[in-house]
């Protein structure tokens, strides 16, 4: 049922296919963040249309709300919000940490109070992965714990309660219909990164993820995790890094072997009135882009720039349209699923590496606001 496959390869760059119950994945791919069963401001064809393969949704606010009973009373995520193509959860770890009005973590689990009423609520290795089949995706994560970067010594412990909470995930899956992936913590200490690495690549999962980057350490720092991490990975199963999607980020990453990227930050980008561009971030509220009749991009293909101005796309965004928001998500997804696309027919072709230097040219000054 769940098979991945190497196609082509650079020097660790990797094209391929990772077969699941809803359609095959072309790796490396981009996939949207659907967090509540929806991608922002986006219909499921408008994201057929733009090229996404995969949408990934989130456990802890699906749990808190409609309730993972209530999806899978539905018959299932996919069919609940009419995605028919490939669906990823993740396991409700890191919204605990990032998310939770407080939280206590102990060896079994983690009680925490919710973010939208205050309510009490448990988390354990076993109810993360009980939640995630009735939610039904695809592809499942195990539940771990994301630490502050800043302190060693706890996430030390966090990574070996990670490890203990990586086993009691695949003792209680029960559903051979999902593909649950182990997860690599570690932080960005070298040492940390390789013994959790090892560790997760030695149990049988179908995919390994690398958790706990892109929470406030440097571009460096995570570049200099990936290279520890990446190579003690078996080459046979896909690589997901979670939580990152800057133009930059994928093509190193994907430089570094990564197969698989989400990130919510193309949506909340366009509710800010910012895009993706060759001339760095724009923020359309300029006053600069008032009588611009280029399309936000010349070079891209997307619905939006094919048909509208910076001009208008600013208008929307002064007059407060709603459809400001759903045109930039178009674009900044599809900038994103489309530079995944054109990498992987590089690496088919052997020139990807060689193209890195003019790709992160072109992309350059996307990670930071740009003013025009």
């Amino acid at each position: 049922m769940f098979a991945y496959e190497i196609q082509a390869a650079g020097k660790r760059a990797r094209a391929g296919v990772f077969q699941t119950p809803h359609g095959v994945l072309e790796t490396p791919v981009f996939a949207p963040v659907g967090t509540q069963a929806t991608v922002k401001t986006l219909t499921p064809v408008q994201l057929e249309e733009l090229g996404a393969s995969l949408v990934l949704s989130n456990t802890y606010h699906l749990y808190l709300r409609p309730g993972d009973e209530l999806v899978a009373g539905m018959g299932g995520l996919h069919r609940f919000m009419q995605w028919p193509y490939p669906l990823l959860t993740d396991s409700g770890g890191y919204q605990v940490f990032s998310l939770a009005r407080t939280r206590t973590v102990d060896d079994d689990g983690v009680t925490f109070k919710s973010h939208i009423d205050g309510s009490s609520h448990r988390l354990t290795p076993e109810r993360s992965i009980q939640i995630q089949e009735n939610l039904g995706a695809d592809i499942i994560m195990a539940f771990d714990e994301c630490a502050d970067p800043g302190d060693r010594e706890y996430i030390q412990q966090a990574m070996q309660r990670t490890h203990r909470w990586a086993e009691r995930c695949l003792l209680a899956k029960r559903r051979p219909d999902q593909a649950l992936f182990g997860i690599v913590q570690g932080g960005v200490d070298p040492d940390l990164r390789a013994a959790s690495a090892e560790f997760i690549a030695s149990l049988p999962f179908l995919g390994i993820a690398i958790g706990g980057l892109s929470v406030g350490e440097t571009k460096e720092e995570m570049h200099a995790a990936l290279d520890v991490v990446t190579p003690l990975l078996p080459e046979n199963k896909p690589r997901y890094l979670m939580g990152v999607g800057t133009p930059e980020d994928l093509i190193n990453g994907i430089a570094r072997g990564i197969d698989i990227f989400d990130c919510v930050l193309p949506t909340r980008l366009a509710r800010h009135h910012a895009a993706f561009s060759p001339e760095g971030r724009l923020n359309l509220m300029n006053a600069s882009f008032a009588r611009d009749q280029n399309p936000i991009d010349a070079g891209c293909s997307c619905y939006t720039c094919r048909t509208f101005t910076r001009a208008y796309l600013r208008h929307l965004i002064v007059a407060r349209e709603l459809l400001a928001g759903a045109l930039l998500s178009i674009h900044n997804l599809h900038a994103l699923v489309q530079l995944v696309k054109d990498i992987r027919q590089m690496i088919f072709s052997g020139t990807f590496e060689e193209n890195v230097p003019q790709l992160l040219e072109r992309w350059e000054n996307n990670a930071a606001r740009k003013q025009p």
